[in-house]
């Protein structure tokens, strides 16, 4: 192992750096005498010491094809992506499963009505916006699944929705193209995509998320693609990708609050990028700051700005009064047209309130009636913060009233009912008003002041449970009073409205909340209608461990036999290969990173391209799928089978990668060349081939079956019922 001279023809790459062209020879030497032979038939032409840069593996048999073959390849699965889709995108012609509710909510916006929902606005108001430009007029009452659409045109949206989930697949090729610089990766991930019954299903219907998943898969891409710029910073390119990737990051947080977790990989991707470039010693701090500055104005302000507009449209376009109206504040309420509280004028404090005559009460003193407000002598007494007060039910004389007795739903809380007859009751009717944030003696404001009411000889507070109450509580919200004191929204109240002849008028436009404050209103009643979302009855729910392994899926249409019946579920072969890929990388991730780290006798060739595409690009998508995951095991709400289908883009984008990785590296150890790109091409074909043939017997879940059930063996998917849970 003596000395030896550098070639005469020493490449420039290898010359630029002397310890990475020592480095390289030093490989060269431990390498057994057959290792460059093998590396001469199968692996780069180039000399052994040939450095190149990352990202562009060296030039084998087994590398990409040219740009114009990735460019067709590119066209074939956009062009299968959308006939899969749009095939048969008419049937059935009827209502389908959550269709009732979105659907509904593009024609609230057609009609500019107001409503609630748990989700930000902009899924919603893409679909009104398809319905609208494609003739649709807002009418059709989406009141239950099942209900035909006859002539009323819903095309335009379920059109919108099958083209962005089409686009999914162009985009997860350019992903794993760009990750693996392989295009039979590329390939397997896009066919896997286009062959998955679940996808097709979800991309179908008038659905949040086809949109969702177009914009994460939006960010994904550009992110992947401002990496690849990354030896170009502040070109146009760089700019063009780091700015999308902030545009998609907002609209993936528009649809759903799930885009959260795409945010959050973006950012662990950005924060590692500038922890290495704040490693790279040849770089000034001001070019640091530049590239710290960039970032925050593409991933935070633009996707800031760009959200809150979002809220801004939906507000103003939004001005009628609608179903929605009670879950917001009596001030946002009073900016809504047809509602009771849009242009009155009330007195500008408050002697007692009302919505609706059950809620309508007379403040009293507690040791004295209420004065006469007919007479005009007497003098008026405002309600102060930290008055102990009376409340008398206006309609039936009965005093608010609590004591020592369970509720009758939440046992660890006391009763609230009506005591006394005509206003004449005991010390358990007094009740301690105090506004939030104010002083002892300040008065209290009609709509803006947030009060609670603290019983005086228990010391509980007023509030709702959230619970409802059964039939003969006439299925309305139980109100209890809690001895855990603590402020909760459910614990705070306001005065709507207020009548009092010897006080002036005021407008409530004067009490008109700030963009900001609806803004932050309309999160907070978000936040608390997602945690408190729980299961219908007889509704088919489940659990994450569940959604890996296609354990259930969910009916989308019919369920007698003369119905037609669409069935959520996804391709078994697809799902099932996806999840032994999970374990495979993680093995393969495991051995790489121990062979690099122990030093392993491999090419630099091999070193690279394990480097690269196992640790760095399948580790990206490994943490996509991770962290799409595993936060719904921590979720209090209910889940459905179709939480996953985020998740599952990346897992299907890690098989794709997996595989190919596999399989070049087990063909470079076959010769000659052309038995080793048989083998590798051969193993891809097969793979897809598989998925062709799984997609061709489990088609009919997606576009439709009618006829005897699974479980009759005269069925035609009577052998396809691979497990007992599975219902179609």
């Amino acid at each position: 192992m003596g000395k030896r001279r550098l070639p005469a023809a020493l490449p420039a790459a290898a010359a630029r750096s002397l310890p990475e062209a020592a480095g390289t020879l030093a490989a060269a030497k431990l390498i057994p005498a057959a290792a460059p032979a093998l590396r001469q038939d199968y692996g780069s032409r180039r000399a052994p010491h040939s450095a190149s840069r990352l990202g562009t593996p060296p030039a084998s048999p087994l590398s990409p094809r040219p740009p114009a073959g990735r460019r067709a390849a590119l066209g074939l699965v956009t062009l299968l992506s959308f006939a899969s889709r749009f095939h048969r995108l008419p049937e059935p012609p009827h209502v389908c499963w959550d269709e009732t509710h979105f659907g509904k909510m593009g024609s609230y916006y057609i009609n500019r009505t107001f409503f609630f929902d748990v989700h930000p606005p902009l899924g919603k108001m893409l679909i009104g916006l398809a319905g609208y430009l494609s003739g649709y007029d807002g009418t059709f009452p989406f009141q239950k699944p099942g209900d035909r659409y006859e002539q009323h045109n819903y095309m335009g949206m379920r059109g919108f929705c099958a083209f962005l989930g089409s686009c999914l697949v162009p985009f997860a090729y350019l992903t794993v193209l760009e990750l693996s610089k392989s295009l039979p990766a590329a390939l397997l991930t896009a066919f896997i995509l286009i062959f998955d019954t679940g996808c097709i299903t979800l991309s179908q219907y008038i659905l949040l998320d086809p949109i969702l998943m177009f914009f994460l898969m939006g960010a994904v891409l550009s992110m992947v693609k401002c990496n690849s710029c990354a030896d170009r910073p502040f070109s146009a390119s760089w700019w063009l990708w780091l700015s999308l990737t902030g545009v998609n990051l907002a609209g993936a947080m528009g649809v759903k609050f799930v885009g959260l977790f795409v945010v959050l990989l973006v950012g662990l991707n950005t924060i590692n990028d500038l922890w290495d470039l704040l490693g790279n010693l040849n770089l000034s701090l001001v070019t640091f700051g530049k590239h710290f500055l960039a970032r925050v104005l593409c991933l935070i302000l633009l996707p800031l700005t760009l959200y809150m507009a979002m809220f801004a449209v939906h507000f103003a376009v939004l001005n009628k009064s609608g179903p929605g109206d009670g879950f917001f504040s009596s001030a946002f309420q009073s900016q809504l047209i047809g509602n009771n509280l849009h242009n009155v004028s009330i007195p500008e404090r408050e002697s007692y309130l009302h919505k609706d005559l059950n809620n309508l009460w007379i403040i009293k003193k507690h040791d004295s009636d209420a004065a006469d407000l007919s007479d005009s002598s007497s003098p008026v007494e405002f309600v102060r913060h930290g008055d102990i007060i009376r409340l008398e039910h206006k309609e039936t004389s009965r005093n608010l009233h609590s004591h020592q007795h369970e509720a009758p739903l939440t046992r660890k809380h006391f009763q609230v009912t009506g005591y006394g007859i005509n206003g004449t009751g005991d010390s358990n009717d007094f009740w301690r008003i105090e506004v939030v944030g104010r002083r002892a003696g300040r008065l209290i404001k009609v709509l803006r002041s947030k009060i609670r009411l603290t019983h005086v000889a228990t010391g509980c507070i007023l509030g709702s449970s959230g619970k409802t109450l059964p039939k003969w509580g006439w299925e309305q919200v139980e109100v209890t009073c809690t001895p855990y004191v603590k402020e909760t929204p459910n614990s705070l109240w306001n005065f709507e409205d207020h009548i009092n002849p010897k006080l002036p008028n005021i407008s409530l436009d004067v009490l008109k909340p700030s963009f900001v404050e609806i803004l932050l209103e309309s999160h907070m009643v978000m936040i608390r209608g997602n945690s408190g979302l729980k299961p219908k009855d007889n509704e088919v729910t489940s659990k994450p461990w569940h959604w890996p392994i296609n354990y259930q899926g969910l009916r989308f249409s019919g369920v007698n036999e003369t119905d037609y019946r669409v069935y959520l579920l996804g391709n078994p072969v697809v799902w099932w290969l996806n999840l032994f890929t999970i374990g495979l990388y993680l093995l393969i991730a495991i051995s790489t990173a121990v062979a690099l780290k122990r030093g392993v006798q491999l090419t630099s060739e091999h070193k690279g391209e394990l480097s690269r595409v196992v640790l760095c690009g399948g580790g990206q998508v490994a943490l996509g799928w991770l962290l799409h995951y595993l936060p719904f095991f921590m979720m209090g709400r209910v889940l459905y089978f179709h939480h996953y289908f985020p998740a599952m883009l990346f897992s299907s984008m890690l098989t794709g990668i997996t595989w190919d990785t596999l399989l070049k590296f087990f063909s470079q150890f076959l010769s000659p060349s052309t038995t080793a790109r048989r083998v590798y091409e051969g193993g891809i074909v097969a793979l897809i081939l598989l998925i062709v043939y799984s997609f061709y017997l489990f088609h009919p879940l997606s576009y439709g079956m009618i006829g005897p059930m699974a479980s009759d063996p005269s069925s035609p998917m009577a052998g396809l019922r691979w497990m007992d849970s599975w219902e179609f």
